[in-house]
C-alpha cells in the first residue's frame, strides 16, 4: 500500500507544490482579515478620540441600569474589547457561513469571546462574565465541528 491509498481522492497531497502555491495564493488575497483589524485600528481611534471630547463620560451617565450593573467602570479600555470582540465575531460568522472566505474559525471565535468578556468584565464582573466566555468557546468548537468544509 502506498502513501496515496490513505488520502481521501478528492483532497490534493499536502506535499504537492501547487497545491501549496494555491494555499499560499488564497491567504494573500484573503483581504478579510486585514480589514477586520483595521477596522479594529480606526474603532480604537475613534474611541480614544471620544474620550477625550468627553463623550465617554456622558455616555455612561446617560445610560440607566438596574443597581447591580454600573457603567461607570467601564473604561475606554472595554469599550474597545467590546468594539473588538464584536468585530472578530462578525469576521468568524462570515469565514463560517462564506465559501469565499471558509478557513478555520475556532480561534476567532475563542478570541471574540475573550475581547468580549474583558469588555464586559467592568460592567458585569468578571466572575460572571467567566461562564459566557467559556459557553462561547465551547459554541464556537460545536460550529467548528458541525459546519461542514
Amino acid at each position: 500500500m502506498s502513501e496515496q491509498d490513505f488520502q481521501p481522492k478528492d483532497e490534493q497531497p499536502v506535499h504537492d507544490p501547487l497545491y501549496q502555491e494555491r494555499i499560499a495564493a488564497k491567504h494573500r488575497s484573503d483581504r478579510l482579515s486585514s480589514i477586520t483589524w483595521a477596522l479594529i485600528l480606526i474603532w480604537a481611534g475613534l474611541v480614544f478620540m471620544a474620550a477625550q471630547l468627553g463623550w465617554l463620560d456622558a455616555l455612561r451617565t446617560s445610560i440607566i441600569l438596574p443597581d447591580r450593573f454600573a457603567l461607570t467602570g467601564m473604561t475606554t479600555w472595554s469599550v474597545i474589547f467590546l468594539g473588538a470582540g464584536v468585530l472578530v465575531f462578525i469576521e468568524a460568522l462570515v469565514r463560517t457561513f462564506s465559501k469565499a472566505y471558509r478557513s478555520s474559525t475556532g480561534g476567532s471565535f475563542v478570541l471574540a469571546a475573550v475581547f468580549l468578556g474583558m469588555g464586559l468584565s467592568t460592567v458585569f464582573g468578571w466572575q460572571a462574565v467567566w461562564p459566557f466566555v467559556l459557553i462561547a468557546m465551547g459554541f464556537s468548537a460545536l460550529i467548528g465541528a458541525l459546519v461542514s468544509r
